[in-house]
């Protein structure tokens, strides 16, 4: 222990990370150990930095009690790939691990990634091991450091997408964390390092204080919501050429209800850095974070908390002594939505590319519906790849013309040809929430769907089916389906009931308002009713939902997240 830490001070994480020999922890006991199928309290953290979050099904909790057996715990485990770019053999593979050790089912994730769910601990190991034969890993997927780095996702809306995801996957590259932990322990590399030896020269012996997200976008697309990144970064573009990217710190959605000290915000923008800069600024940002971050309180350790504790002149003149040089002034640019464009475009490329709408980002097979049958399928005979989207969709990039009749007779054969869906079920996320999340308290993805249905059946009353506005549900205050930037957000309180908020921007710059606590299905119909109905009659040309009822008082403007209620 290091005389020069009060660790009485500190977060318990902290001296968690700090004893677990740069994350590996008793991983390696825990794993071994047949008496249970969890991992010790200690390495449920550290397993974390590995990718991997233990979990339980809840819908059998009571029985499981009942029976005196403790609950069914698996393993969610999530992937890390910058971009979200997946080569059709890396899906084929996603596809069978799922099948041979988790439930079955894939779950695309709002950060351009995979999450397998229902994994026995007993096949942990084995999973991550076939997962690194298709160059695939998940390391740094989760715990305390950066995290999958996200991209502008479409190659046929910008000729730039090639440019933009290999940046992503360099940022990401050079933030990964050096221990060898993870290969010691998955994949049956020699132990490199086993004293406090300088393993970590960006992290340290403690990472940093809480997670770390980063996402790119090219205007006018802000498809991986921008702003609710801790770094973001807009590409600027002039004569047909990135010549670099404006800098925006300190977004991040979490927030804990009964702690009003915490709320989400949205991203800065403190600046313009060139192209050959962008892997500094991105070190240098997580370098202020690392040694200003908040230890003692993980709820106060995000960085834009930070931001706003030292102010955002202080912070800028803090990274610009971290860089040695200042960054250039923000440069204009214009985002005109945070959702994905559907349907088959041909791209500058000459190639089809396939926008494909997922509802919650689950892809299984349910009766005549075999979507994973049918993606199974398709991924055997393209001759492009399979690209994720920040909103839980996926890509089916870069096909020729024959390939792509190929892909839709394959569609339709397998019953999930692109449906005509309402604008509002377009532009829906959820989590995961229950049955598996033990941070929930009400259903998100299992019940969306339903509710969507019933919001559509007032939007058509009133001819809006068409209109396209977002809507986002997660059953918890934790932010992981982004619902504080949606125009019509809501959040699980207890099963069944939910805080209805709105007011977000079309384009993810702006947060949402709470308008109503705690309400049950009917209540929050009831409520949005009257508001669609004005909506339909006294909109502005062109004007989207989320400004309507902020012109119109339903709810205010929030213009500072340290303003938000819950």
């Amino acid at each position: 222990m290091s005389e020069n830490i009060n660790w009485q001070e500190l977060s318990e994480v902290e001296k968690l990370k700090y004893d677990s020999n740069y994350l590996r922890g008793t991983l390696t006991e825990s794993l071994a150990d047949p008496i249970t199928g969890a991992i010790s309290d200690g390495d449920t953290q550290i397993s974390k930095f590995h990718g991997i979050y233990q979990q339980w099904d809840r819908d059998i909790d009571k029985e499981r009690k009942r029976q005196k057996l403790e609950p069914a715990f698996s393993f969610l485990i999530r992937l890390r790939m910058p971009g979200g770019r997946f080569t059709p053999g890396q899906w084929l593979a996603m596809d069978e691990l799922s099948e041979k050790y988790a439930n079955g089912t894939l779950k695309l994730t709002t950060r351009q990634t995979f999450q397998l769910h229902g994994v026995l601990k007993r096949n942990l190991k084995a999973t991550i091991k076939e997962m690194n034969d298709h160059l695939m890993d998940t390391i740094a997927a989760c715990g305390d450091v950066n995290r999958n780095v996200m991209s502008h996702a479409n190659p046929a809306q910008s000729s730039f997408h090639a440019e933009v995801i290999e940046t992503a996957k360099n940022i990401s590259e050079h933030l990964l964390p050096k221990t060898g932990a993870y290969h010691e322990i998955w994949l049956d590399k020699k132990l490199v390092a086993d004293s406090k030896e300088e393993v970590e020269p960006l992290y340290g012996n403690r990472y940093l204080p809480r997670k770390f997200k980063i996402g790119i976008v090219i205007p006018p697309h802000n498809d991986c919501d921008v702003f609710s990144q801790d770094l973001g970064f807009i590409a600027i573009v002039e004569n047909d050429k990135i010549v670099g990217y404006n800098v925006a710190v300190g977004g991040g959605l979490g927030t804990t209800f009964g702690k009003p000290e915490t709320y989400p915000r949205t991203g800065t923008v403190i600046g313009f850095c060139t192209p050959d800069q962008i892997i500094d600024v991105a070190e240098k940002v997580v370098l202020v974070q690392r040694d200003n971050g908040n230890r003692k309180d993980r709820k106060q350790a995000r960085l834009k908390y930070t931001i706003d504790r030292m102010g955002v002149e202080e912070f800028v003149a803090e990274l610009t002594k971290y860089l040695g040089y200042e960054l250039e002034p923000e440069r204009e640019y214009v985002l005109d939505r945070n959702g994905d464009d559907f349907g088959w475009i041909k791209g500058s490329d000459k190639k089809w590319h396939l926008t494909y709408f997922v509802e919650g980002g689950r892809v299984l097979d349910r009766g005549e519906y075999k979507l994973k049958t049918a993606l199974r399928e398709i991924s055997k005979v393209i001759d492009g790849d399979i690209i994720l989207t920040g909103n839980q969709n996926l890509i089916i990039s870069g096909v020729s013309t024959k390939v792509k009749n190929k892909v839709d007779a394959l569609l339709k054969t397998y019953g999930v040809s692109p449906e005509d869906i309402s604008g509002l079920r377009k532009n829906s996320i959820a989590c995961v929430a229950l049955p598996t999340c033990p941070l929930a308290f009400a259903e998100a993805e299992r019940y969306l769907p339903d509710l969507v249905s019933k919001i559509e059946a007032i939007l058509n009353e009133h001819e809006l089916g068409k209109e396209e506005i977002v809507i986002r549900m997660t059953g918890c205050p934790n932010g992981c389906g982004r619902p504080y930037l949606a125009e019509i957000g809501l959040i699980g309180k207890s099963p069944g009931y939910y805080n209805l908020y709105l007011g977000g921007s079309f384009n993810g710059s702006r947060l949402n308002t709470l308008y109503k606590q705690t309400i049950n299905e009917e209540e929050i119909l009831n409520e949005l009713r009257p508001i669609i109905a004005d909506f339909a009659a006294n909109r502005k040309d062109g004007e989207h939902f989320g400004d309507f009822v902020i012109r119109n008082n339903y709810v205010e403007e929030i213009k500072e997240g340290k303003d938000f209620k819950h």
